[in-house]
């Protein structure tokens, strides 16, 4: 979190995010004479951000989106998760302080704590308010999507609503290290309790003595564990209801984990193996496979040939991350990276999603529905490009120019003049 904060702070103190461009008046100019033009991307205004369930730092009241928010220039307004409402008051309290220390005035930030939705209704609704930001399920995300788009002046959503992140492993990987990607799978589905937004949720393996091998040591290894803790009773409860949906369905078995009803005490789930074939995965009648199940649950979809792995893929839509995990020159690799690139926002070669690093280069957010705006990232720097606009400015003054704008770039900023990128 913290990385997160100095990170943008010094992007921020560059005014690097501020994209700011100089095309001087040419009056020899085809096909007529061009006025000074001058660009630059200023804040859109105050933000409502929704604090998510399982990160209460990093995606919390000072986490990527109020922070991002913040370093934009935007006013911020953070409904607190109820799951962790003590450790958001003490964030809050730190990042008031440090608001105020910095001079800013009083309505630069706000945290809001409540339970219900009428808060958040409030939020979404407020006509001050310019965009929303969210982390948390497809039906939250869509909720809050809809309120926005039915205000007098709509405004952006950008949710990040779930993913399955599907991982797909080829024969040759699995005759060349599949003990090692079975071992790495686990702690990626397990680790924190299988409730990270990048966990891996299906997993297509090849139909073949290998690929059963693969299933039954993924099984042994999700039965060894002890039960994972789980943020609230509610998730626990969600996350059993959907496994107990999927495993109902026809073509589907339960191949590791508790049956129905012999869920260990308190917060807690056992891991789950579901095990199907790939053409079931996305296809009618069969939702429960292809939901997320947000928990220490994974899904194995059995595939005789990567294009039924691709048709898969084209039927479950955006996802936040797809790995693949195969050998290099390998027949077939790159029909399924290419199909992995076309509905991921990260695709990741022979290792796990579950880390996302904090860098200029990450990309945290994909097509839809995994989130509402596939354009944008809410980690590292260029997540604050969803709190700026564009604004161009004809024939002004020197004295009404922002110094973004001025002649000889008084701020030594990186910015393109007359077409050229001058550092």
């Amino acid at each position: 979190t913290c990385v997160q904060l100095e990170l943008l702070a010094d992007t921020a103190g560059r005014g690097e995010h501020l994209e700011a461009i100089v095309d001087p008046a040419d009056p020899d100019a085809r096909p007529a004479p061009r006025p000074d033009l001058r660009r630059m991307l200023v804040p859109i205004g105050p933000v409502a951000v929704f604090g998510a369930s399982n990160f209460p730092l990093a995606f919390g009241v000072a986490g990527g989106d109020a922070a991002s928010a913040l370093a934009a220039g935007c006013p911020v307004l953070v409904k607190g998760h109820p799951c962790h409402p003590g450790t958001g008051e003490l964030v809050a309290a730190e990042l008031a302080a440090a608001l105020a220390q910095a001079g800013l005035p009083a309505g630069t930030f706000a945290h809001l704590l409540s339970a219900g939705h009428e808060v958040g209704v409030a939020l979404v609704e407020h006509p001050d308010v310019r965009a929303v930001a969210f982390t948390g399920s497809r039906r939250g995300g869509r909720a809050l999507m809809d309120r926005a788009a039915a205000r007098p002046a709509p405004i952006p959503v950008f949710a990040e609503m779930g993913s399955l992140n599907p991982l797909v492993v080829t024969e040759a990987a699995l005759d060349a290290r599949g003990e090692a990607i079975a071992e790495g799978l686990v702690a990626s589905v397990c680790t924190f309790g299988g409730q990270l937004c990048t966990k891996p949720g299906i997993v297509f393996v090849p139909a073949t003595d290998a690929g059963d091998a693969f299933a039954a040591e993924l099984a042994g290894a999700f039965e060894q564990r002890e039960p994972e803790v789980m943020l609230s009773g509610a998730i626990r409860d969600a996350f059993a209801a959907g496994i107990a949906r999927a495993a109902a369905l026809e073509g589907a078995e339960l191949v590791a984990g508790a049956a129905a009803g012999d869920e260990p005490p308190g917060f807690r789930s056992r891991p789950v193996v579901l095990r199907t074939w790939a053409d079931r995965i996305g296809a009618p009648g069969m939702d429960a496979l292809a939901e997320e199940h947000f928990g220490p649950g994974v899904v194995l979809a059995r595939y005789g040939a990567p294009g039924e792995v691709v048709a898969a893929l084209e039927r479950l839509g955006g996802q936040l991350t797809g790995t693949l995990h195969a050998q290099p020159g390998e027949p077939g690799a790159r029909e399924l990276w290419d199909a992995l690139t076309r509905v991921a926002g990260r695709v990741v070669f022979d290792g796990f999603p579950t880390g996302v690093s904090v860098t200029w280069a990450m990309q945290h957010g994909g097509p839809y529905p995994s989130s509402s705006d596939g354009a944008h990232t809410s980690v590292g720097p260029t997540a604050m490009r969803r709190f700026l606009r564009p604004v161009a400015l004809q024939s002004a003054p020197a004295e009404l120019l922002p110094a973004a704008l001025r002649d000889g770039n008084p701020l030594g900023l990186a910015r393109r003049e007359d077409g050229v990128l001058r550092p």
